[in-house]
């Protein structure tokens, strides 16, 4: 969860700006907290009040009313026109494949206990809204991405394990992303089929947490969710310094805060790599 947060608001700055650099301050004043940080809590959240109840049927019901509350709460964020609807009019699927179902799931790949239950829950808060196949793939390839790298799992089987669910990303690296990558007209790039494949790219060819965040904002085009949906992964595989974790806490609210520490009291640890 941390690192989609940090992710987020490092790239809130550079969004549409077609930035194609790896070389710039981290956090500034003109970074912020957006939709993508919102929705992780939102999910976060209702894991923890919902914690005793995650097998119920009923607690697809209860995850819907912690995202509808939190986007409610922050209308004002930049969110997208469908999923503004979604949870102000009708909160219903509608058949959504953007990377908003990738970048706010992160949650799911700390508290699963195996594989199944990241395909379980990674579908069930997926589905609500992104129920399109690929919302469905890019979500629970996110997770299971997260869940490996928690577990200790080397970069070689991560990377492996991605390309069963998209297999040219055996042949994908950022030179080849970069230079087009964010200047197209259909708006693939902000599909979870035309951006997590490339996000999960930036993780593979970094050295540390803050170098996998500064290669998925490099890429440009929708550069928070990019960095969410890559600093999530990196974080699980490389853990965070303590010092980007107390900076990223100075642009949350109170409450956004507390959703945030009380999830690290259900999340489970992270088993360093033996590699």
């Amino acid at each position: 969860m941390l690192g989609a947060i940090i992710g987020d608001i490092v790239g809130s700055r550079f969004e549409w700006q077609e930035f194609k650099k790896k070389e710039f301050k981290l956090m500034t004043p003109s970074c912020c907290y957006t939709d993508d940080s919102l929705m992780t809590l939102a999910i976060g959240e209702a894991f923890v009040l919902g914690w005793k109840e995650r097998y119920a049927p009923s607690f697809q019901d209860f995850v819907i009313s912690r995202m509808v509350k939190m986007g409610r709460e922050h209308q004002a964020a930049m969110w997208g026109e469908r999923f503004y609807r979604w949870f102000m009019e009708d909160p219903k699927p509608y058949g959504g494949c953007g990377n908003g179902a990738a970048m706010r799931v992160s949650s799911v790949g700390w508290i699963a206990e195996s594989e199944e239950e990241v395909k379980y829950f990674s579908r069930l808060v997926t589905e609500v809204s992104h129920d399109h196949p690929e919302g469905i793939r890019g979500a629970e390839a996110v997770s299971m991405a997260i869940y490996l790298a928690r577990n200790g799992r080397p970069m070689g089987e991560i990377k492996a394990r991605m390309t069963e669910y998209y297999p040219h990303i055996a042949n994908l690296t950022l030179a080849k992303i970069r230079p087009d990558y964010g200047i197209d007209p259909l708006g693939k790039f902000i599909t979870c089929q035309g951006s997590v494949p490339e996000a999960l790219v930036a993780f593979f060819e970094s050295e540390s947490f803050e170098d996998a965040v500064r290669n998925a904002i490099s890429l440009g085009g929708d550069s928070d969710t990019q960095g969410a949906i890559c600093g999530s992964v990196a974080e699980a595989y490389y853990g965070v310094p303590d010092e980007l974790e107390e900076k990223a806490m100075e642009y949350l609210t109170d409450k956004l805060r507390t959703i945030y520490y009380a999830f690290r009291t259900v999340k489970k640890k992270r088993i360093p790599r033996s590699e």
